[in-house]
């Protein structure tokens, strides 16, 4: 307990001395916060790939990330490097629309990697480390507004409460990982390296819509379990990529 307090006091004291340069804030929290509502863990993903010279660095960081509490760091392979001689076995072309939307939503002029996007609402170069400190106290400053939660009962279910919903609703995302993967790179940019990936996203699903029901989603976590998946996280996001505003995750040994 004192290594994560410890932690979260930095995380903050980084968020009010440091800027946010190349940061971009979508929105301020939204007025239907609850003040009493639990605050679930900062979401950090990773767009990235294996073929991509200047991703090994924020790959790193997000591999220390992965062990700290308070983020639930995800890392998510793109695949439009795959052209120039090293297809990433773990890139999909649904991990790059995801990126794409959040450029949109994040209204900039391309996709880029590696990207770290904190909470649906912060874009950062993923090896500036102080920026995505930063990026990271102000998410925990903000906090969140739903206390979602994975439950084993039943073979497994996602608990959503009853609560004031944003406008158009919430989007509830699972996204299923491997926890660690050693790659030796034979050819590309980053050829003879040895490449290590955390929390790597193999799928992503759309579950449901939230519009302040509540919602008992059922996840055959032994099924999953049994693909070889080591975790998978729940993300309740504003519209499609907007704000995080509820968010778990929940290892899957013993399952």
């Amino acid at each position: 307990m004192d290594g994560r307090l410890h932690r979260l006091a930095a995380a903050l004291l980084v968020a009010t001395s440091a800027t946010l340069a190349g940061a971009n804030v979508l929105s301020s929290a939204p007025a239907f916060a609850d003040s009493e509502a639990a605050m679930p863990p900062v979401v950090v993903e990773l767009f990235t790939s294996q073929g991509c010279s200047s991703c090994p660095p924020a790959e790193a960081f997000l591999n220390e990330l992965a062990d700290e509490d308070g983020v639930i760091a995800l890392e998510l392979h793109v695949d439009y490097w795959d052209y120039i001689g090293w297809s990433d076995p773990f890139a999909s072309p649904h991990i790059t629309q995801r990126q794409r939307d959040y450029a949109r939503e994040l209204e900039l002029r391309y996709v880029y990697t590696p990207q770290m996007v904190i909470d649906g609402q912060y874009n950062v170069v993923g090896s500036h480390r102080q920026q995505v400190r930063s990026a990271i106290g102000q998410a925990t400053l903000r906090g969140k507004t739903l206390a979602v939660e994975f439950s084993g009962e039943d073979g497994g279910k996602i608990i959503i409460p009853e609560g004031p919903a944003p406008p158009g609703g919430a989007t509830v995302w699972l996204a299923i990982y491997d926890g660690r993967h050693e790659t030796e790179v034979e050819r590309g940019e980053n050829r003879g390296k040895k490449l290590i990936n955390r929390n790597v996203v193999r799928e992503l699903e759309e579950l449901a819509v939230w519009s302040g029901e509540r919602l008992e989603i059922p996840v055959d976590l032994a099924r999953v379990a049994a693909l070889g998946r080591d975790g998978c996280a729940i993300l309740v996001q504003q519209g499609r990529t907007g704000p995080v505003i509820g968010a778990a995750a929940m290892p899957l040994e013993g399952f």
